[in-house]
């Protein structure tokens, strides 16, 4: 599949650029012939691995290239379900949304090598491989972020993007070191040695997905990243990239299984994640923005499981996450592009006459990421609840995820209700739905509909009757439906109040999820503490005292007693004038 799919780029940078691009033709064929093998991969369950003669040989390691498929998880990746087909939808929005861009062929081309990264880190077999998709997918993010690169915001956030990242991949360079001199950088052979965890390559997998998957901590690049253009956003959190630290730990899960300390930290860094993105998303107003910081509150959720030793429900939601988060984000490129690049959802309203096939396909995606029963969201975010409710987790990581459902059903209510309903707040509307745009949006909403009941009638035949309390097999629902009510309500309240200065609530989780606490406060002060211990304790105090003055101060007693000289030139000359005058008058009297 790599391989097609690098072919492909091939074909597209030797032939001639025409206006409608062959990539999504290509990428629509890969779906296609990658759905052949699903079936009896997944009755027989077996593991396909491609090895090549060693590359590199040394004395304790060969390196070559070996692709693994098969299993369950990599099945879903790589046989379509995922990359493919939400690329094929992203390709083909792509050539609309981008048509006035003067390089939108090369703009697809970047595209694709994003997925061939991406397709590099799930296919490989070893840690170098692994190595090179994940620092290929760091590389095209910062081009693709940095498209407009007029645009100073879109050059600052390419480089917060690249530069958060190379602080997770500290960590995976760091665990690459250590399990090449300790271990193997075989996957086969290193997960069958994972009797005895070690804590560095456990922190250096942790620091990895961190940087990758926006976790608390290293989250600001993310909603940055937004001043990218739409379809960049839309792979970004679907297919490639951000679901990239969270596929890492899900692939090395048997490695992190048995250490206590591993998952204790994945639990409690996903559950703050995931409650402070959705407050994030909650106090601002950017579409674009909220459903990257809801990317990030879901991300957080798949943390947890990781946490929990879940890695198949973390998947499973990363799964159908990918077709509602896709579809989100083009219905929002969508609107934007019909409102003359406006993004403020405060700015909107009324889309629901102008565009309503675009605004049916968001309420469905919007419904979807809420957990509505029998979409695709529900299947994965319901069972992460209940298994939360039934496990033994503390009670401050279970109640603050369900303050992050609540608060998820609040954002999504708002995007709903400020886009679709109510009177046209907009200067400038038009109204495009051409097939461009509808044939991409519609396979994604049919996935974001099916793609969790489908999942459940392949894989989930015969499951276990677990009896637990009504209460707690309705928590889910009832977090969704309380989120929902109480955003409408406070819609219903300050629609027509008075317009009010932000309070210090919504000031500082903005604040916190973007520039000031992170990018300004944070490092102008380290600044500022640098500069002031070099300048006026090093130089004012050390250099001063140890320096001209101690000396002066260490030499000048010492002057003192070994000479009567005391340096006052001017007394002595007045004295021996004054002593030789009285000399010469006593003499010649």
């Amino acid at each position: 599949m790599v391989l097609t799919v690098f072919i492909s780029l091939l074909m597209s940078i030797t032939t001639k650029p025409t206006p409608n691009n062959k990539i999504k033709n290509n990428l629509m064929l890969l779906f296609i012939i990658s759905l052949i093998p699903i079936n009896p991969l997944l009755n027989n369950n077996h593991t396909l691995t491609l090895s090549s003669p060693p590359l590199i040989s040394t004395t304790t390691e060969n390196i070559n290239i070996s692709i693994t498929l098969g299993a369950l998880p990599y099945l879903l990746f790589t046989g379509g379900r995922e990359f493919t087909s939400d690329s094929w939808s992203i390709m083909e929005f792509s050539t609309w949304y981008m048509s006035t861009d003067p390089k939108t062929d090369k703009f697809l081309k970047y595209l694709l090598a994003f997925l061939i990264a991406m397709l590099t880190i799930i296919t490989a077999n070893n840690m170098y491989q692994l190595f090179i998709g994940w620092e290929g997918v760091g590389i095209m993010s910062f081009l693709l972020i940095g498209w407009w690169n007029g645009r100073p915001d879109a050059n600052t956030a390419a480089l917060q993007a690249i530069i958060y990242n190379r602080i997770g991949d500290i960590g995976l360079i760091m665990t690459t070191a250590w399990l090449l001199t300790s271990s193997s950088i075989n996957l086969q052979e290193l997960l069958s040695q994972y009797e005895t965890p070690h804590t560095i390559p456990m922190l250096g997998l942790l620091a990895a997905a961190t940087g990758k998957s926006a976790q608390f901590g290293l989250h600001p690049w993310l909603p940055s990243a937004m001043e990218g253009p739409t379809p960049v956003s839309a792979l970004l959190h679907s297919s490639t990239m951000v679901v990239a630290g969270i596929f890492l730990l899900i692939r090395l899960h048997p490695m992190l299984s048995n250490s206590k300390n591993m998952t204790t930290a994945c639990l409690i860094l996903g559950a703050t994640t995931t409650m402070f993105a959705a407050m994030a998303a909650t106090t601002h107003t950017d579409i674009k923005k909220i459903i990257a910081l809801s990317t990030t509150s879901q991300l957080g959720l798949m943390m947890t499981m990781i946490g929990l030793n879940q890695p198949s429900l973390a998947f499973l939601h990363m799964t159908t996450h990918s077709f509602f988060k896709a579809l989100l984000f083009l219905c929002s490129g969508s609107f934007i592009h019909n409102l003359n690049n406006e993004q403020d959802v405060r700015k909107m309203g009324g889309l629901l006459k102008t565009t309503p096939m675009t605004a049916s396909f968001l309420t469905i995606a919007s419904l979807s990421l809420i957990g509505t029963p029998f979409l695709s969201g529900f299947y994965s975010k319901d069972t992460i609840i209940e298994t939360m409710t039934n496990s033994y987790t503390n009670s401050w990581t279970l109640t603050i995820t369900l303050i992050a459902t609540i608060l998820s059903a609040s954002y999504s209510t708002k995007i709903m209700l400020s886009t679709l309903t109510d009177y046209p707040r907009m200067n400038h509307s038009t109204s495009k739905e051409t097939k461009t745009i509808i044939n991409p949006l519609s396979r994604l909403m049919t996935m974001s509909i099916l793609a969790g009941t489908m999942t459940k009638i392949s894989t989930l035949q015969t499951t276990t009757t677990i009896t637990m309390p009504k209460t707690i097999k309705l928590m889910a629902l009832i977090a969704t439906l309380t989120g929902v009510f109480l955003y409408k309500d406070l819609t219903h309240t300050t629609n027509y109040s008075k317009p009010q200065n932000p309070n210090t609530f919504n000031l500082f989780f903005n604040q916190l999820a973007f520039f000031n606490i992170p990018h300004r406060t944070t490092t102008m002060n380290t600044l500022m503490t640098s500069q002031k211990t070099s300048t006026e304790l090093i130089d004012l105090w050390a250099l001063e005292i140890w320096g001209p003055k101690g000396l002066t101060n260490t030499l000048t007693p010492t002057i003192h007693l070994s000479t009567q000289q005391k340096n006052m030139i001017k007394n002595y000359m007045t004295t021996f004038t004054v002593t030789a005058i009285i000399y010469l008058t006593i003499t010649q009297a």
